[in-house]
C-alpha cells in the first residue's frame, strides 16, 4: 500500500495529513468521530538531528497542550542518517530525545501508536517505533534493529554464525516476522480490509503497561525476558 492508500483506509472521515521532505504531519478524525495527531516519516528518510528535532518539538507541543488526543506515528524510514555532520552535532542525543518526548506524551495521557508500513531499522527504528506505546505494522514491512553484517562488525562473529544463529533465535534476526516474534510488534495489520477498523479496535483497548516482554515469551521469541523481569520485580518488593 501507499502511503496515500493507507490514510484513505486510515481516515474515511478525512485528516490534513501532508509529507514534507519526508516527515510527515497533520491531524486527522479517528473513526469515533474524534481527532488524533498524525506524525511520522516517509519514503524512506534517514533520520537526522534536524528532523529528530522538529518531530520531537511537535510532540512536546502535543504533550504540553492537554488535549489528550492520541498520537499516531506512521513509519517508512531508512536508519539514522549517519553523515559526518549529525556525527559531530550528537545526532544519539536527539534521538534519545525525540524517544523520551514520545514517552512524556504517554505519560501525559496521549496513546502513542506506531504503524510500520515500509523499514526502518537501527536508530531511527528505536527513536520512532519502538518509542511508542503499540508497535502495529503492515504486511512487507521491514523492521531491523541492527542487520546482520553490521551485528557482525559489532560483536566479531562470522556472519555465517549470525545467520545460523538467526534462524532459531529470533532476537538476532532482522525483519517483521522476528520482531513480532520477540513482542516488539504488537500486531501484524490486514491490509485487505480498511484499516480504520482495526485503528478503532486497538484505540477501544485501554492502554496498558508495557507487556512486550510477555508477549515475546508467549510467542516463543523471547522466552527469559519476562521472566527475569518478574523475578527482579519480586526481589525489590521483598528485599
Amino acid at each position: 500500500m501507499t502511503l496515500a492508500d493507507i490514510l484513505a483506509s486510515l481516515f474515511p472521515m478525512g485528516h490534513t495529513v501532508t509529507v514534507a521532505d519526508g516527515v510527515i504531519r497533520g491531524e486527522a478524525t479517528s473513526p469515533d468521530g474524534g481527532m488524533l495527531h498524525v506524525l511520522g516519516l516517509a519514503d524512506e528518510v534517514s533520520l537526522g538531528v534536524e528532523d529528530a528535532l522538529d518531530i520531537a518539538g511537535h510532540v512536546l507541543d502535543i504533550a504540553g497542550n492537554g488535549d489528550g488526543r492520541p498520537i499516531l506515528m506512521l513509519i517508512d524510514s531508512s536508519s539514522q542518517r549517519m553523515s559526518r555532520h549529525d556525527e559531530l552535532l550528537g545526532l544519539s542525543e536527539y534521538l534519545a530525545h525525540l524517544a523520551k518526548a514520545l514517552l512524556l506524551a504517554e505519560v501525559r495521557g496521549h496513546r502513542t501508536i506506531a504503524l510500520l508500513h515500509g523499514g526502518s531499522a537501527a536508530g531511527a527504528f528505536i527513536a520512532t517505533a519502538l518509542a511508542t506505546g503499540t508497535l502495529v505494522a503492515l504486511p512487507g514491512a521491514h523492521p531491523a534493529v541492527m542487520d546482520l553484517p553490521s551485528m557482525a562488525r559489532v560483536t566479531k562473529l562470522s556472519l555465517d554464525v549470525l545467520k545460523a544463529k538467526a534462524e532459531t533465535t529470533p532476537v538476532f534476526a532482522p525483519g517483521l516476522d522476528n520482531l513480532f516474534r520477540t513482542g516488539a510488534i504488537h500486531a501484524v495489520w490486514d491490509p485487505a480490509i480498511p484499516l480504520a477498523g482495526q485503528l478503532a479496535a486497538l484505540l477501544a483497548t485501554p492502554a496498558a503497561a508495557d507487556h512486550r516482554d510477555r508477549l515475546g515469551a508467549e510467542r516463543g521469541g523471547r522466552p527469559k525476558a519476562a521472566a527475569i523481569a518478574e523475578r527482579v520485580i519480586a526481589e525489590v518488593c521483598h528485599g
